[in-house]
């Protein structure tokens, strides 16, 4: 019996300290790939809020709502029922029950999510949902978005923000979506920017003390060994 304890509290010792990560930047700075790379690899939980306002405008454009108008979004913002899988390896994402990993990745939702999640009733009810997921994530877990670290999660035990030049974030968009026009796509990030930035409710902005990675001469590797070696510094510090 004294040998079980024995090993359990060896095992408690040698377990890394359960952190919550904040990991924010704009489109194109690699958060997404950085992020669920990082969570795989240290055992963490993993959540794209991106992908939860890409699922709320979905929802919207398949149901008739004007999302030109904010008052209508404001209307309908709680009818949706978004669940989001939290495996680093396989994230998933349901609206209502159904499958919308694939469909919120379309060119119109990406054209449409910026107006969507500046209504601040839409902020409200994903932001409870995101902490609420977050609370639940006993072994820890990577958050990534635009506005964590600012609003969030403020006490998250580790905030990042990850940078890359436009030149840098529109080519490897442009890699991802094949026959897409280079200069077209670095007008449309910069655009993204503005309105991500420039929205009065939770706004893409770097927490005073996140640690700030620019990416734009690194590889995906070298961002992901850089977030790695953060995350298991504060994990010791803990």
């Amino acid at each position: 019996m004294s040998t079980t304890v024995e090993t359990v509290s060896a095992a408690a010792r040698t377990a890394p300290a359960a952190v919550i990560v904040a990991i924010d930047g704009p489109s194109g700075t690699g958060k997404s790939s950085t992020s669920k790379a990082v969570a795989a690899q240290l055992g963490l939980s993993y959540l794209d809020t991106g992908a939860q306002y890409r699922a709320i405008t979905w929802w919207m454009l398949n149901n008739g709502v004007d999302v030109g108008d904010p008052a209508a979004i404001a209307t309908a913002a709680a009818k949706p029922v978004i669940v989001s899988g939290t495996d680093p390896a396989a994230p998933t994402i349901t609206v209502d029950g159904e499958d919308a990993s694939g469909p919120i990745r379309t060119q119109e939702v990406t054209s449409k999510v910026s107006a969507v999640s500046a209504v601040p009733e839409v902020r409200t009810l994903i932001t409870e949902l995101q902490r609420s997921i977050a609370a639940s994530a006993e072994g820890g877990i990577v958050v990534e978005g635009r506005d964590i670290g600012t609003t969030v999660l403020p006490d998250a035990d580790l905030k990042i923000f990850l940078t890359a030049s436009p030149e840098a974030r529109a080519a490897r968009r442009s890699g991802e979506v094949k026959g897409s026009d280079l200069a077209a796509t670095r007008e449309a990030l910069i655009k993204r920017d503005a309105a991500d930035s420039g929205r009065k409710t939770s706004p893409l902005a770097k927490a005073a003390d996140a640690v700030e990675v620019d990416t734009t001469e690194l590889t995906l590797s070298q961002v992901i060994e850089c977030v790695v070696t953060l995350v298991g510094e504060k994990q010791v510090a803990k």
